[in-house]
């Protein structure tokens, strides 16, 4: 025995796991179970022992809600102030709505919650979940997509010479199974770095008070590029483009886009203009009246993210939107989780019976398409239908791809 309960040698490069459980009998179980698979387990029964194990090559860990000391909520706090990279996986006799909690909790601490396991579990659910991490084994930090620090003079000239470019996903119907549309996601070219992704500049751009500019900039560019969007039959495809939360202030807005609308002969009705749910309550009446006048000049509206922000029922009811977008978060976990599963079957209903067509991103399985397809969905965007692309491989996709045709 070591540490704790007891651990189990590993070869390198296989997958290291910490457990922290004060059930001693659990803790043998998991080391057990772990080293029938060949992977190193060391388990613990308190959170003195825990947090000396945890070492950096710490790949999963799993991890008791209910202890008597520190118990585990006290310890995911812990693990966010040590910016803990490890997959963590919840386990708790309490009922799922707990285990969802604190899981949700986790993701707010920075930390990658990757799966429940509610007491007492069978031997097969543990088996699975080692063998998922196993096979998808946590990236080296070098491996990360990690935000790139960016002085802030790159980024005011990075503006100024409009060095950002559009990257499209494609949208697809299910009902048919043809591409419809496209989501316009904003890159950085940058000289120096090469492609720099949002979550680099995003927000740095917001406290410089540059993301309107931004905002413009990706209008001016999805405008300029969805001419030569069309499907082989010839049908042209809707755009979808971001609008910044500031421009729901300015109530020029519309008729900005309206002149650049003409000025490059697009019809308005292929036009999406996406707006994020919480930016619809920060001034509500200049929001309105300036989605109204979006929508009477015939672009669509649609509400980006659904379930993450703010929105209330009465406020939502009273926006003039086309389409609402089902968060990735919901669809990556509405196989596993009844609350997702839940929140996706009634915003559909909810899309349907608002009069908006809805549509479901971040769809990455044949399950989830599924699902969607099982409940009426009508469109979705996502990793198996293609990954976001630039324009030289979007004309390739369409020439190509089944979706397409």
């Amino acid at each position: 025995m070591g540490m704790g309960i007891g651990m189990s040698e590993r070869p390198e490069g296989t997958p290291k796991i910490l457990v922290i459980d004060d059930e001693g009998d659990v803790g043998d179980i998991i080391v057990s179970t772990a080293q029938s698979m060949n992977m190193g387990c060391t388990a613990t029964t308190n959170a003195a022992d825990f947090l000396k194990a945890l070492v950096p090559d710490v790949t999963l860990i799993m991890m008791d809600l209910a202890m008597p000391e520190t118990d585990g909520i006290e310890l995911l706090r812990l693990l966010g102030q040590k910016q803990c990279k490890a997959g963590i996986v919840l386990m708790s006799g309490f009922d799922r709505r707990v285990l969802e909690t604190a899981e949700q909790l986790g993701r707010s601490l920075g930390l990658s919650a990757v799966a429940q396991l509610q007491k007492p579990f069978r031997l097969p659910e543990l088996e699975s979940i080692l063998r998922n991490h196993a096979r998808n084994k946590t990236p080296e930090p070098s491996a990360q997509r990690l935000p790139v620090a960016i002085p802030d003079q790159d980024m005011r000239r990075a503006v100024e010479r409009s060095e950002f470019v559009l990257f499209y996903q494609p949208q697809v119907e299910i009902s048919t199974s043809r591409v419809v549309g496209l989501e316009g996601l904003v890159r950085w070219q940058h000289p120096e770095r090469g492609m720099v992704f949002p979550d680099s500049f995003i927000k740095r751009l917001e406290s410089l008070e540059l993301i309107d500019e931004l905002g413009w900039i990706v209008i001016k560019r999805g405008l300029s590029e969805i001419g030569q969007f069309v499907r082989r039959d010839g049908t042209p495809l809707t755009v979808s483009i971001n609008a910044s939360a500031q421009s729901l202030h300015d109530l020029e807005f519309p008729d900005k886009v309206q002149a650049l609308v003409k000025q490059r002969a697009v019809p308005p009705h292929h036009i999406v203009l996406e707006i994020t749910e919480s930016s619809l309550i920060r001034e509500l009446s200049n929001a309105l009246d300036i989605l109204s006048r979006l929508r009477m000049k015939g672009m669509q509206l649609s509400i980006d993210d659904f379930g993450t922000g703010y929105a209330m029922m009465q406020q939502l009811r009273y926006v003039p939107a086309t389409e609402l977008k089902i968060d990735k978060t919901f669809v990556q976990e509405m196989q596993s989780k009844i609350d997702a599963r839940v929140v996706v079957q009634k915003t559909i209903e909810l899309g349907h019976e608002l009069g908006m067509r809805v549509l479901a991103e971040g769809v990455e399985t044949e399950e989830q398409l599924e699902f969607l397809r099982a409940h009426q969905c009508d469109l979705v965007q996502g990793y198996l239908i293609s990954r976001p692309l630039p324009v030289p491989k979007l004309s390739e996709w369409l020439a190509n791809s089944p979706y397409a045709a």
